[in-house]
């Protein structure tokens, strides 16, 4: 035998990898839900209903027409709608065809819709009428623009029809039938999603079939999901792709209530009229609940369960949650871990404590997720773990299945994402004794609001575009309602003391998407060191007690 031969009989008897061995992908899911719970409701859309059976022929008609379109293995797909059917069908036939899905911020403006569209390659775009000017903006800024494909429903707010054909006359075109096959590599993308970057362009995150297919089960065992869960679609699902949840759905032969517009009094009618048990959203969206008027609400006996990210929410919100009927559940991940990655694993042993105590352990961002390998607050210069006394300062690093394959067409700021050999969040936490983890600071400014990423230095440099402006600086400032808000900090050219917050306010808003200009604006010198940079700790600060 020669050197370095393996001896081990269950590798030379049996081989590395098994004879029937097939990849692991979430496709698979929703051809099972089809055959074990044919008849069950899959989604809710309005008045529209469909069954699994129904869902899965969709889903395949779906493939089907796109491949007669030219789309395959490696072609990417582009959406562009709220939540409704079409996303949640694409999440599905998509990838049958070995194409990767993109799903779009449809908040995003114009020139970034367009950049999106263009370095993601888009080759068809299936958009919602609603944004139709916003895409059609886009689209002229584009070379080389893709098969557009118009998503026509009633409830839309109008808008032109720009697209090649209609979404239901596509799928009428496709095969029910259509054969579809498992990727030939799990390691293959699936999907693609931009997040915000602190500098330029958005950065796109390539997703893979083996960590969408882990963290879809991973979301069941975490959440301690049933079978046939009723789930309300608060979080959008060009967010993470819906945090897996698409696919945990069909996992579990569970029902989606499709939401155009998250608002308060179509939240209390889903769970009444529905019998919604579960839910996904930002701090803003429990924050709509608890704040909706007597009018809004709708009397439910049944609990709710609600899994909450992004800006960590303050105990008092968890425990006015608590009290009105909805069990939340923290969670904490990035675009590039997939969504959820970290969880506040609850312990028995806290049900014990008062109400306020339990929500201040709830707020907790907690520990690592079921699939995910590993999770440490490090020293980013040493690489070395920091103690576990909840008040050593590290950076957040991730490493495992459910972390991105890296960005797109972007090797640099992959290479420095996995800088020794772990993700870097760029988010600043402790751990305490007991290993739950918690965020203390975003080390890149990055201001979360209603759960979207804004970038403080994008605001800076349209701040620094107006006439009148001097300087400036951006920082977060705490907001009930929306979690965080851009605060921005402005010193005037001299003889400029006629311009206004709402002139500065009204400029950012006409050169970015809205929810990304400063809702506050403070005029005055900026705090800075000697060397003249400028102190955010201190602009932070008086943020935070305006």
């Amino acid at each position: 035998m020669s050197a370095g031969q393996s001896t081990n009989p269950f590798e030379t008897d049996l081989g590395r990898t098994p004879a029937n061995f097939t990849p692991l992908t979430p496709l698979t899911f929703v051809e099972r839900a089809a055959s074990v719970y044919p008849d069950h409701l899959s989604v809710i859309d309005g008045e529209r209903r469909f069954t699994w059976s129904e869902t899965y022929a969709r889903c395949r008609r779906l493939a089907s027409a796109l491949a007669a379109r030219g789309v395959g293995t490696g072609d990417c797909v582009a959406v562009f709608a709220p939540n409704v059917r079409a996303i949640y069908e694409a999440s599905f036939g998509v990838p049958m065809l070995g194409a990767v899905l993109n799903t779009i911020n449809i908040r995003l403006d114009a020139a970034t819709v367009a950049f999106i569209l263009e370095h993601g390659g888009a080759k068809v775009l299936l958009t919602d009428r609603e944004f139709s000017p916003v895409v059609a903006d886009a689209l002229s800024r584009i070379r080389h623009p893709p098969i557009v494909v118009d998503i026509d429903d009633p409830h839309a707010a109008g808008g032109k029809r720009i697209g090649d054909i209609d979404y239901e006359a596509l799928l009428e075109e496709g095969d029910s039938a259509f054969r579809w096959s498992n990727p030939d590599d799990e390691w293959r993308a699936i999907s693609l999603n931009y997040t915000s970057g602190t500098t330029g362009n958005p950065k796109g995150v390539v997703y893979h079939h083996r960590g969408a297919y882990l963290n879809a089960l991973s979301n069941i065992v975490g959440w301690n999901l049933a079978h046939h869960p009723v789930y309300l679609w608060t979080l959008p699902m060009f967010h993470c792709n819906g945090w897996c949840f698409p696919w945990t759905l069909a996992a579990i032969g569970g029902t989606s209530i499709c939401m155009r517009r998250v608002e308060a009094s179509a939240i209390y009618r889903a769970i009444a009229e529905n019998g919604v048990t579960h839910m996904c959203g930002a701090p803003v969206v429990l924050g709509m609940i608890l704040n909706a008027s007597d009018a809004e609400r709708r009397s439910f006996s049944h609990p709710v369960n609600v899994m909450t990210a992004a800006a960590p929410p303050p105990a008092a919100v968890l425990e006015r949650m608590e009290r009105e009927g909805f069990k939340v559940t923290h969670v904490y991940g990035l675009t590039e871990t997939y969504g959820p990655a970290v969880i506040c694993a609850w312990k028995n042993e806290w049900n014990d404590l008062p109400m306020a105590e339990q929500a201040e352990r709830n707020a907790r961002q907690g520990v690592r997720y079921h699939v995910l390998d590993s999770l440490e607050v490090m020293d980013p210069e040493t690489m070395t773990p920091v103690p576990k006394d909840g008040e050593t300062i590290g950076e957040v690093m991730f490493r495992g299945n459910i972390v991105m394959k890296g960005y797109l067409r972007n090797p640099a700021a992959t290479e420095e994402a996995f800088s020794g050999g772990w993700f870097h969040s760029g988010d600043l936490g402790v751990v305490h004794p007991d290993g739950y983890v918690q965020l203390k600071d975003r080390s890149k400014d990055i201001i979360i609001s209603g759960g979207e990423n804004i970038s403080s230095i994008e605001i800076e440099d349209t701040l620094y575009r107006h006439p009148a402006v001097l300087e400036a600086a951006v920082v977060a400032r705490p907001d009930e309602k929306w979690g965080e808000t851009p605060c921005a900090f402005v010193t005037l050219l001299p003889g400029s003391n006629d311009i206004t917050e709402e002139d500065i306010i009204t400029f950012c808003r006409e050169s970015m998407a809205h929810f990304k200009a400063p809702r506050t604006v403070v005029f005055g010198p900026l705090p800075k060191t000697s060397t003249g940079k400028v102190q955010k700790f201190k602009l932070r600060e008086q943020a935070e007690r305006l």
